[in-house]
């Protein structure tokens, strides 16, 4: 139903139960209602009570309904979703139960803004997997017996839908516009947003940021340890993240959009049975491709960057994304001749080895478990978004292009000297910059040649710079050159003509003078 009413393709939706996990917030529209929709994971009743004990805080399904309890909390209307077909089943009995003991309870972003704490949230039950009436019109109809005993619930008559096929969701949209109006006359706003209000867009762009990585390196304990609390499901196991996490974030006066990501294995290395794993890879490189920056934390007790992680790098990379590394983990290191500081430069010679285009890419060692050096994350991630986009005067390029053509000029190609008359920079985010050239194209080498000193005179690290090669059109007003030789045939005609002296006389013409027939 999420992926339905967001209509972005979004969440991972598979009929194996239990794909869900975290809790996936995003911005969703009915016609014209926009509302903020949570996604949350199945509940499982028999481990509701047991979800903030002991085994619950350290069980996977304890850290599910934490956060399937933390949403429902936070929201103004509930959707009770419940298969039509199977009708009140134990696990929906006791979410009903726990529900209404949250129905009354006061919401803490609601609270904050007005103060009224007696606020009522609405709960709506949903009927799913009822596609068209057919089902209303049968005899013996064991729906509606389900329907009538799920009503006697006390939160109404269920809405009948079909997530699938997108059937029912305008009753759900009215109920949702409903609820807009009451909430807007409640903290005091005018009913109808205004046009002008509507096409105010904000200033600061949020920074995407995607947290990329193999599994069981720390992505989600980076995520909570920025955070302060825990947003998403983290543990020693791998594999627990599965859908792509986005979380609004503000970091001092910085909006922030942080994406925490499934981890990356292999193709060889996952199992073909399961397609949850592929489709969570295919949501993260997804996230990678609209992020600004992309941070690729590490496991520090390798003690070495792994293939996999040089893939992501340079996917990274390739896709124009500023890149950052977080070596993670760095307390389990317990070699006290090996350092923060020698595990970075380590790095950083892998990765330059490897990709010389991403020499001196920032590397930052941390422990995102117990919050050490996690605060130096963030300074690094926006001073690589201000280089990523920065836009660099032309004059400014081209007299470095002339520092350049000074120290080492360009080879010549095909006995013509290669000429670069200028450099402009065609857009920022990734950097990209057209050469317009005498040549089609310059040789490998010399493009590396001048991408190394444009990264050490603006910066440009931690990115790909792309230098585009264009051949400027020649002068439609330019006199072209007048072959000035004379005779006939011109040179190639009096070389024939000095043979044919030679084979009939037996010896060369003297210079400057001619041989004529006698």
């Amino acid at each position: 139903m999420c992926k339905e009413t967001n209509r972005s393709g979004g969440a991972i939706v598979t009929p194996i139960a239990g794909t869900t996990r975290d809790r996936r917030e995003c911005i969703g529209r009915i016609g014209s209602t926009f509302f903020r929709l949570i996604d949350t994971a199945g509940v499982d009743g028999e481990k509701l009570d047991v979800a903030f004990g002991k085994k619950g805080k350290t069980s996977l399904d304890g850290a599910m309904i934490r956060q399937t309890m933390e949403a429902a909390r936070s929201s103004d209307l509930v959707l009770l979703m419940f298969d039509a077909r199977l009708g009140v089943t134990s696990d929906l009995a006791e979410t009903i139960r726990w529900l209404r003991k949250i129905s009354n309870a006061p919401n803490p972003a609601d609270s904050e803004s007005n103060g009224d704490e007696n606020h009522h949230r609405e709960i709506v039950v949903i009927a799913n997997k009822l596609e068209g009436d057919r089902w209303a019109s049968m005899g013996e109809n064991y729906v509606l017996d389900n329907l009538n005993e799920v009503s006697r619930a006390g939160f109404g008559h269920p809405i009948p839908i079909s997530a699938e096929h997108g059937e029912g969701m305008v009753d759900i949209a009215v109920i949702i516009e409903k609820l807009t109006r009451e909430k807007r006359l409640r903290l005091g706003l005018p009913e109808e947003i205004e046009e002008k209000v509507k096409n105010v867009k904000s200033e600061i762009k949020p920074l995407q940021l995607a947290i990329l990585g193999r599994q069981n390196v720390g992505k989600s304990t980076l995520v909570n340890s920025l955070l302060g609390e825990e947003r998403v499901i983290a543990g020693e196991t791998p594999g627990l993240t599965r859908d792509s996490i986005s979380i609004t974030w503000l970091w001092k006066k910085w909006p922030i959009q942080i994406v925490d990501t499934a981890g990356i294995r292999r193709g060889v290395k996952r199992e073909r049975s399961n397609e949850i794993e592929d489709l969570a890879v295919l949501d993260a490189m997804r996230a990678m491709k609209l992020a600004d920056v992309a941070v690729l934390v590490l496991d520090a007790q390798a003690r070495v960057i792994q293939r996999q992680e040089l893939a992501i790098a340079d996917s990274v990379v390739r896709e124009g994304r500023a890149l950052v590394v977080a070596a993670n983990k760095m307390d389990l290191i317990v070699d006290s001749d090996y350092t923060k500081t020698d595990y970075a430069n380590a790095v950083q010679e892998q990765i330059e080895l490897r990709y010389p285009m991403l020499r001196r890419t920032p590397v930052i060692p941390m422990s995102s478990l117990h919050g050490k050096n996690v605060w130096k994350l963030m300074p690094v991630v926006l001073k690589a978004r201000e280089r990523w986009e920065r836009v660099i005067p032309t004059g400014m390029l081209n007299r470095w292009l002339e520092e350049v053509l000074d120290e080492h000029s360009p080879p010549m190609q095909l006995g013509r000297p290669t000429k670069i008359k200028y450099i402009v920079q065609t857009k920022g985010r990734p950097p990209t910059f057209l050469l317009y050239c005498n040549v089609p194209e310059l040789p490998i080498n010399y493009l590396r040649y001048m991408t190394r000193s444009f990264q050490d005179s603006f910066d440009m690290f931690g990115m790909e710079v792309r230098l585009v090669v264009k051949k400027s059109a020649e002068n439609p007003y330019a006199k072209k050159s007048i072959n000035k030789t004379t005779g006939v045939g011109g040179w190639q005609g009096r070389q024939k003509r000095m043979v044919a002296s030679f084979k009939r006389s037996g010896r060369p013409n003297q210079k400057g003078r001619r041989n004529r027939k006698r």
